[in-house]
This record gives structure tokens, sequence and C-alpha cells, in this order.
């Protein structure tokens, strides 16, 4: 299954582009597998991906959440995914445009974002870290990251989790 993102506001963003547009479109084909757990309490995790990149603000790309929780209820427990909400997640309001979107069920879960798109902003040359987090309910945290240089072409990583997260990869082309 692949999720589009779409706009998000200048206010939502905030003034000025913390990522400078540069020309062509750039896509990230991300794959985030969320493993079946044999617990007897399941419930799903909560996700947050982002990107960093050194000297600037870190970039929420997706956040998944209980959004259909009664009186925005869900959002009280977006601080559990720790490192997110300490990185970028305290200063946003939700549901964010683009960015916020339902819990998801175990199996492989594709993303492809569009630089210039909901949280995807367009990468310039340099060194940056996809930083995927996850947090669940009765159970535990893990964050998986992924370095890579990005040449303004094309640019892969993956990686895996020991327990909240699987294989977890992008292919980031122009």
């Amino acid at each position: 299954m692949q999720f589009r993102l779409t706009g998000l506001t200048a206010a939502a963003i905030g003034a000025g582009s913390l990522f400078p547009a540069t020309a062509g479109a750039q896509t990230l084909d991300l794959s985030i597998d969320i493993p079946k757990l044999n617990v007897a309490e399941y419930h799903r995790p909560y996700v947050a991906v982002w990107l960093e990149k050194e000297g600037v603000a870190p970039r929420t790309i997706a956040v998944w959440y209980d959004v259909n929780k009664a009186k925005g209820e869900g959002t009280k427990w977006l601080r559990d995914i720790r490192q997110w909400w300490r990185a970028a997640g305290r200063t946003m309001t939700f549901p964010a445009d683009g960015i916020s979107g339902a819990t998801r069920a175990p199996g492989t879960q594709k993303l492809r974002l569009v630089a210039g798109r909901g949280g995807m902003p367009a990468l310039t040359p340099g060194n940056y870290t996809l930083v995927i987090e996850a947090a669940r309910e009765v159970g535990g945290r893990e964050v998986v990251r992924l370095p890579f240089a990005w040449n303004g072409n094309a640019a892969t990583a993956s990686g895996k989790g020991a327990t909240e997260l699987g294989a977890v990869s992008f292919n980031l082309k122009r």
C-alpha cells in the first residue's frame, strides 16, 4: 500500500524554508516493517519519521498515531516517541496537514514522499540522517537511524530494528 502526502501550509512549516529547494523532483520511497509481536496485549505503535542535517532544525515528514481518538486524546501519547518529541514534535500542532496519519498494522508499510509536498523538503547536497522511531503502549521504544549522503542524484540506505521495528529502507532519487 502506498500513501501520498499532500500539501503543507506555509504557516505549518514556519517562515522560510529549512531545506532550500533544488531543481528537479526528488522522490523518497520508504519501506518500514512493523513486526507482528506475539504478546498478550498488542497495540499498534506510534511512529515518527524525520530528517536531520547538521546545522538545520530537524524536519518531521510523517507521524502515525491514533488520529481518530475522541477529543484529540491520541496526541497526548505522542510524547512517548521521545527522541522525535524532543527534536521536533513538541513544537508542532496536530493534526499536521500532509504529515499526520493513522497507526499502521503489522507488515511492510510503504510511503512515497515527493519533495515540496507534505513534510518532505527539497534536499540540498550534504549529509543527512533519516530517523524512524516507534513507541508502543505496553511495549517498547526503538529508533533506527539511516545516515546518507545526498549528492543531488541518488541515495539509498537500510537498517533493521530489534523489536518494535523490522527492516527499514529507502531509495531517494531525482
